[in-house]
């Protein structure tokens, strides 16, 4: 069945942070690779075959694609005036959350500092780099009063430079499917059937297949070898243990890893058996214990889950820190990988007989598809109606 039971817009995109000329590269295999996308052309790159490097002075903004509130996000479409005029770009500029070492004052090294007539701004200045331990409780950091009342006041901070970076991710040259990803628009519930799943869903996917070669650029070790935090080789239950593409790897307050499974053919949900219970219960069991062991953070502050419907179409978990809320954690998108595996505890079929919800934005080709069957299931019933009141009347 069809509801047209409009939700709120979220940015749930995931995208890859591409370098600039003057930063330092922490991006993995660009977003081309994740969406199939043909690489730029030969002239737009640089002179060992590497990355473009990108300078934000030369963006030039078209449009306000979506401006998230929630998410502190914005996303715009626009051009660099320094690549190619006909093509378009895709520039995603999002607040980055703060760190407790951010927000935590050392008043005993403070004290000692002050002992020894050393200024805040010196101590700083005498650590080593990388280790300065930066926060807002500096002098660096100005105060601008709006007002004070009584024991209230509001004010502007300006604080370090390094404290207010922005995550930027580019997608160069971005596709009308990647604006599409982008634009805020109307969500509507899909209540898919098993039968509307192999009618509609599945030949859709046929169709609209994206590459999976980034994917097997890293179970093979061709790209991102540096990212993976645990590795199962196994072949059968095996998987692979990354920072997903959200997530910049450093803030822990944001969590958020990706677990490829390492056997292929499994697309999504739908597909998964009681045979497929060894492998859940393996990445379940082995990915908490590595997280565990690098973060600290327990199975009971996790969150384990899979999509459905997923961005790609090969088998793989989400572990987020239930402190984090990112995009695409909610009941409408996100299934719980315990609940999973005990549902197929239960009926080894489950997920080839269950009708399944998930939203759709009202510009996507399989949302159309939907409409499509709809109106075609309801004609030939109005047809039959006609049909029989003829047959009456003769």
């Amino acid at each position: 069945m069809l509801k047209t039971s409009s939700t709120s817009n979220d940015n749930g995109s995931s995208i890859t942070k591409v370098s600039e000329c003057n930063v330092v590269d922490e991006s993995p295999s660009s977003q081309r690779q994740r969406e199939g996308q043909q690489p730029p052309p030969t002239e737009q790159s640089t002179a060992d075959g590497g990355e473009i490097c990108y300078d934000l002075a030369h963006f030039r903004t078209v449009r306000v694609l979506n401006n998230n509130s929630t998410h502190k996000c914005v996303a715009l479409l626009g051009r660099f005036s320094n690549l190619s005029p006909d093509q378009q770009a895709i520039v995603v500029l999002e607040k980055r959350a703060f760190t407790e070492a951010e927000i935590t004052t050392t008043p005993a090294e403070r004290e000692k500092s002050a002992q020894h007539g050393e200024s805040e701004t010196e101590k700083i200045e005498h650590q080593p780099s990388g280790e300065q331990g930066r926060t807002f409780f500096t002098t660096s950091s100005r105060l601008h009063k709006e007002f004070v009342n009584d024991v209230y006041g509001n004010f502007l901070c300006t604080v370090d430079p390094e404290l207010n970076r922005l995550k930027v991710s580019i997608i160069y040259p971005a596709s009308e499917k990647h604006i599409v990803k982008h634009t805020a628009q109307h969500r509507y519930m899909i209540e898919e059937t098993i039968d509307q799943y192999n009618k509609i869903t599945l030949p859709h996917l046929e169709e609209e297949q994206l590459s999976l070669e980034w994917l097997y650029n890293v179970l093979e070790h061709r790209k991102e070898k540096e990212r993976i935090l645990y590795e199962d080789p196994c072949d059968e239950n095996g998987f692979i243990l990354l920072p997903d593409l959200k997530w910049d790897g450093k803030t822990v307050e944001q969590l958020y890893l990706l677990a490829l499974v390492r056997r292929r053919g499994i697309r999504s949900l739908r597909d998964l058996t009681a045979a497929d219970l060894p492998l859940l219960r393996n990445v379940q069991t082995r990915g908490i214990a590595a997280i565990e062991k690098r973060y600290g953070i327990g199975a009971s502050q996790l969150r384990i889950y899979l999509h459905y419907q997923p961005t790609f179409y090969h088998l793989h978990m989400h572990f987020t820190y239930l402190r984090y809320d990112p995009p695409g954690a909610g009941c409408e998108k996100a299934h719980l990988l315990s609940t999973v595996i005990n549902n197929l505890e239960l009926t080894g079929d489950y997920y080839q007989r269950a009708t399944l919800s998930y939203t759709l934005k009202e510009t996507d080709k399989l949302y159309s598809k939907f409409l499509l069957a709809q109106e075609a299931a309801d004609e030939p019933a109005a047809k039959r109606s006609k049909t029989t009141v003829l047959d009456e009347s003769q």
